[in-house]
């Protein structure tokens, strides 16, 4: 009995604790509605006949007033007492919160209690609802704006995580879905003539496009691919559309910033040409004159042809970005600029190359920063040195479960390679297997490093997809609290499209609950984001 009356609603248990502070059960107990009170001697003196009714009428009761149906057997094994009730049903209005909610329909009653709370529920509820959306502080950055654009490599920033920072990856995270948004909405690109402007749906209203970005493969396939899967030729087009420049044109957004901010967004791998350039794995020289102090720097061959290479009817992705900077800082001159680039997967990787570019090519470049999602290594530890004496700063959000991080080149840990450089022997043979092996790849920046394993809502062994997912990028980027802590309990980002794009890669703890909270997640494919316009 202390056991069911833990479960019952607060209006129910007011009512108990007021009968019993009376001095015990009145004569109209609706739990004894006999009207007569049981003394120790009466009670010795009912028969077994008596009792059993007593017991079933008592249990009867005790349903009808918790909204219950379960199953009494008692010692008689032909006697099974079951009542109906409608106390149960997800439209009665009311009711104490554990009718309301109806547990019983969404799980078997005896898991209720092991699994999920009420309060965890409607937690979910909201975490699962594009409609119950909480928001990042968005909190005043002008007086520190250069240290969240790493003037200082993000020190004292990453570990524990600021909470401005989180907002600020997480924002920038959210241009670089729209860039895929813009790419998948209409993938084709015409090969006769040239492409008129593309529309893409910014998550932050106080920026404003300025141009679209393309790439271009430098190896084709052959015609009759095409006829393989039709409608799908662009699939194996050269140019397709990889980005897209943004400046910050809101007054008040401007002022919260501190400066006047100019975003490159590059999203992910997409086309089969890019796979191909992808697989092109050989470090090649970059343009530049060789400095002494770091040898040669050099970059992955497909990374660069798809930087460096020209289409039909467009310029190369370096040419676009290269000009386009140029004409912003004409256009803003004199006044407070920054360039973040920020880049996924693949697009993390050309991040680099237009931030490289960037400050070797552009007079009086502003402060440039890289932010990193899933990137793999570009190139080896002379093109990583170029990029910090040009005071270039990057950071890097990688996830220990993706394997996309570790690659190209040979699968030796950054953290080991920092061991074996710390002896005089190992430092000179590694240096020259730096100069001339053609996969001696190295990472460039500071590193953020998130774990798949420590979301409450991911599968421990989540395939490889789901860890260079994106959208799982960020999520465990709104969870991470520390290195030594685990996923964060007030984190804000809804959990409806990562259930979308992951759902086989979710616990099904979570997924299983979605339809019995009538909640409707096959809607449209942008879906709400963590951040709120401006007011």
């Amino acid at each position: 009995m202390m056991q069911i009356g833990a479960t019952l609603p607060t209006n129910n248990v007011n009512m108990f604790q007021a009968r019993r502070s009376a001095g015990g059960f009145s004569y109209g107990s609706l739990l004894n509605p006999s009207g007569r009170a049981c003394s120790t001697k009466s009670m010795m003196k009912t028969t077994t006949v008596s009792t059993t009714r007593s017991t079933r009428q008592h249990l009867s009761n005790l349903e009808k007033l918790l909204g219950t149906e379960p199953k009494v057997i008692l010692k008689e094994p032909e006697v099974v007492q079951e009542e109906s009730s409608d106390h149960g049903s997800l439209d009665n209005r009311g009711k104490g919160l554990l009718e309301g909610l109806n547990l019983s329909q969404i799980w078997p009653e005896n898991k209720v209690a092991e699994e999920m709370s009420p309060r965890h529920l409607n937690r979910l509820r909201r975490l699962l609802s594009k409609n119950g959306i909480e928001y990042s502080p968005r909190n005043s950055l002008a007086s520190r704006w250069r240290e969240y654009h790493g003037s200082n490599n993000w020190s004292g920033l990453l570990d524990p995580l600021d909470e401005n920072l989180r907002r600020e990856m997480i924002r920038y995270g959210e241009f670089i879905q729209a860039a895929y948004h813009c790419f998948h909405s209409d993938p084709a690109t015409s090969a006769d003539e040239a492409p008129s402007p593309r529309h893409v749906a910014l998550p932050d209203r106080s920026y404003r496009v300025t141009k679209n970005l393309y790439a271009t493969a430098s190896v084709g396939l052959p015609k009759w691919v095409d006829k393989l899967a039709p409608g799908l030729d662009w699939m194996s087009q050269r140019s397709s559309c990889v980005g897209y420049v943004a400046v910050c044109d809101d007054q008040r957004e401007i002022s919260r910033m501190g400066r006047r901010d100019i975003v490159i967004s590059l999203r992910g791998t997409a086309t089969c040409l890019e796979w191909v350039e992808n697989m092109r794995d050989l470090l090649v020289q970059i343009p530049g004159q060789k400095n002494p102090s770091f040898g040669q720097p050099k970059v992955e061959c497909g990374f660069l042809s798809l930087y460096k290479t020209s289409g039909a009817h467009v310029p190369s992705l370096g040419e676009s970005v290269v000009e386009e900077i140029k004409r912003l800082i004409e256009l803003y001159k004199g006044e407070t600029l920054s360039i973040t680039v920020t880049g996924h997967s693949l697009g993390a990787a050309l991040a680099l190359l237009v931030a490289d570019d960037l400050s070797t090519s552009v007079k009086d470049v502003p402060p440039i920063a890289v932010y990193s999602f899933g990137g793999p290594r570009v190139g080896n530890r002379g093109f990583a040195k170029r990029l910090s004496s040009q005071n270039v700063k990057v950071l890097r959000i990688v996830n220990s479960q993706d394997l996309i991080t570790r690659v190209p080149g040979m699968f030796v840990s950054e953290e080991l390679d920092k061991k074996l450089r710390e002896t005089c022997v190992a430092n000179k043979v590694l240096n020259m297997l730096d100069n001339n092996m053609p996969w001696a790849y190295a990472h460039v920046g500071t590193e953020l490093r998130v774990d798949t394993k420590k979301s409450p809502y991911l599968k421990p062994d989540a395939d490889v997809a789901c860890c260079h997912d994106l959208e799982a990028y960020l999520h465990l980027v709104d969870g991470f609290l520390a290195s030594n802590c685990p996923f964060r309990a007030n984190a804000k980002r809804s959990l409806a499209k990562l259930v979308l794009e992951q759902k086989t890669n979710m616990k099904k703890l979570y997924t299983s609950k979605a339809p019995g909270l009538k909640l409707n997640l096959e809607s449209d494919v942008q879906l709400s984001n963590c951040l709120p316009s401006p007011s």
